[in-house]
Formats: C-alpha cells, sequence, structure tokens
C-alpha cells in the first residue's frame, strides 16, 4: 500500500494558464509579463515573510505611518518596494497606486505600458507578528487616455477592471485570480518555485452559515448593524445561529468566505463613517473576485464595482459574500431605515 500520488507530467502554471486565456482573446502578451512580475514579487515576499523571524522583519519601522494612518511594518516597506520594482521593470505598467504611497507612482517613459496597477503589498500587517495569516492584493486597469499619465487615470470604477486578485501567505502561498473569466487558485510549489492550478472556475456557496465583522467596533456601530449581528447569533426563526470568525487580515477573511460561503462586513461606523478599507487597492479587488464567483459585493447603497473614485485612496464601507446572505443584508439595512 502506499499513499504516494502519481508525479504531474502536465502541471497548469499560472503562466501557461495566463497565455492559453490570452491566445484565445488574440492579446498581445503584455498583461502574461505584468502577471509574471507580480508573481515573482509574490514568491519574494512569501519568503520573506516565512523566514522574518530569523532576518529581524518583525516589529515596526521606526516612527513611520503611512498616508491611509497605519503604522508601516519592516515587512511593509520591504514588501512595497518589491511589487514596485518588479512591477516597473516589467515594461508593462504606467501607473502604480499603492496603500504605501502617498501619489500614484507615474513610470518612466524608457520601461512604460499600458497598465495601471493598484495594489495593498502586504494586507492584514497587524498580524505579522503572530505569525496570523496575510496577504497581497491587487487590481489591474487599462489606461484609457492619450497622452502623458496622470495619477487621475488611475480613478476608473471597477467595471473596468482587467485582471484581479489576491496571494494570500498561510499555511501555503495561494495566488487567486481572475481576468473576467471566472475565478482560478494557484497553489505555490516551493520545490519547483511555480504557482499551479488548485482550484478552477470557484464558484461560491448561495447562502452561508459565517458571519465576519469586527465586533470589537459594537460601540461605534449603527443599530442596524447591531441587530443585523443579533439576528445571526440568535435567529428569530429557529433556525442555526451563524458561526463568527475573524482573522483581521482582509485576504485572509474574505479568502475563507470565497472557500465556505457566508458574509464579511466592515461596514462605515461613528469612528470612521466615510468607511475603513480602500477602494482601489482592497475593496474593488475583492468585489470583483467575490463578483466573478457568483457572490456580491455592496457598500450598503450601491454595489462597490460601480463607484467611481474621486482619489487613490478614497475608502468605502464594504460588505461582500454569498449572494443570498448579502441580499438578507440590504434587506435588513432597508427595512431599518423605514423604521427610522
Amino acid at each position: 500500500m502506499t499513499d504516494r500520488a502519481p508525479f504531474d507530467t502536465n502541471l497548469i502554471t499560472v503562466t501557461r494558464f495566463v497565455l492559453e486565456e490570452g491566445s484565445k482573446a488574440k492579446g498581445t502578451g503584455e498583461l502574461n509579463q505584468l502577471l509574471s512580475a507580480l508573481c515573482t514579487a509574490v514568491k519574494a515576499i512569501s519568503s520573506a515573510v516565512r523566514k522574518a523571524g530569523i532576518a529581524n522583519l518583525y516589529g515596526l519601522s521606526g516612527n513611520k505611518i503611512n498616508v491611509t494612518g497605519d503604522e508601516v511594518k519592516k515587512l511593509d516597506i520591504l514588501s512595497n518596494d518589491m511589487v514596485v520594482n518588479m512591477l516597473i521593470s516589467s515594461f508593462s505598467t504606467c501607473i502604480l497606486v499603492s496603500e504605501e504611497e502617498k501619489n500614484a507612482i507615474i513610470v518612466d517613459p524608457g520601461t512604460r505600458g499600458k497598465y495601471i496597477v493598484c495594489f495593498d503589498p502586504l494586507d492584514g500587517s497587524s498580524n505579522i507578528d503572530c505569525l496570523g495569516a496575510i496577504g497581497t492584493i491587487f487590481s489591474i486597469y487599462r489606461k484609457t487616455t492619450e497622452g502623458e499619465p496622470t495619477e487621475k487615470d488611475a480613478l476608473q470604477s471597477g467595471r473596468n477592471i482587467v485582471a484581479a486578485g489576491y496571494a494570500l501567505y498561510g499555511s501555503a502561498t495561494m495566488l487567486v485570480f481572475s481576468a473576467g473569466n471566472g475565478v482560478n487558485c494557484f497553489m505555490l510549489d516551493p520545490a519547483i518555485g511555480e504557482f499551479i492550478l488548485v482550484n478552477k472556475n470557484v464558484t461560491m456557496k448561495k447562502k452561508g452559515n459565517i458571519y465576519s465583522i469586527n465586533e470589537g467596533y459594537s460601540k461605534y456601530f449603527d443599530p442596524a448593524i447591531l441587530e443585523y449581528i443579533k439576528q445571526k447569533k440568535c435567529p428569530k426563526d429557529g433556525s442555526a445561529p451563524y458561526g463568527a470568525r475573524y482573522i483581521g487580515s482582509m485576504v485572509a477573511d474574505v479568502h475563507r468566505t470565497l472557500m465556505y460561503g457566508g458574509i464579511f462586513l466592515y461596514p462605515a461606523n461613528t469612528k470612521s463613517p466615510q468607511g475603513k478599507l480602500r477602494l482601489l487597492y482592497e475593496g474593488n479587488p475583492m468585489a470583483y473576485i467575490i463578483e466573478q464567483a457568483g457572490g456580491m459585493a455592496t457598500t450598503g447603497t450601491k454595489n462597490v464595482l460601480d463607484i467611481v473614485p474621486e482619489s487613490i485612496h478614497q475608502r468605502e464601507p464594504i460588505v461582500l459574500g454569498s449572494r443570498d446572505d448579502v441580499l438578507e443584508y440590504l434587506e435588513h439595512v432597508k427595512r431599518c431605515a423605514k423604521i427610522i
């Protein structure tokens, strides 16, 4: 008896997958260049995350606070530099928008391409020092105007996304990716240094049994949110209560929601009346992935992907997950508004 599986001699790597999809669409190959560079950055970040303790990469980077008000960890800076450098050297980008940079980076003409990339180089960095799951989030757009690129070219709605996804650094490193043809998951095989397709055309459950929200902010929540949470815990119709799961890393919480179903909420509150999550490099890419998998993403009043941002670090409330769960949430909020 042996539990050894046969060695796969026809692996579908992320590079092969994108090449095949690009060939069907008669693409130029520039997107593949971009994704190849991004995958290299993700592999390097994955390696740095796994040896952060040994390499003294834990902790804060001095007294630095980034443009969105978060304390910056050493790994935040390293990850940002890796992603920026790899994307610029891919000869496929013209504008880069990062959580760690106050202004958009305009790529020099000599290395310029046609794509705009918005990214959070290391999401959930508050979990770094305790070995919690963290990740990298990205969305890719085309430049749609003539002339020199400017920061305004990045202010596009999520409906214009060419491709989006995230990398999750957890028990393994996984790349979740969509270019408008469904959601596909690729696992990093460290033995060969390649991302291998492990889940094709991921489809979310229409309804789950898990809710995910930071209840530590209950003091600041709208009464409608508090009532919604109460109903998930103690359903009045006698159905089973929902389980509560919250990691504090958007990548990890959304990935679990994608895989298991349910609902993830980061609503506006009195402390953050505009919401906390950034639209271009957190809300939009995650909403895109969830919609591609059959789910829904809303601010509570409008579809996340329909918003045209006014600034590159704009914040929005985000509620996403299984379609029926999000529709139920919207109906609850509407009903509470009528009562008020």
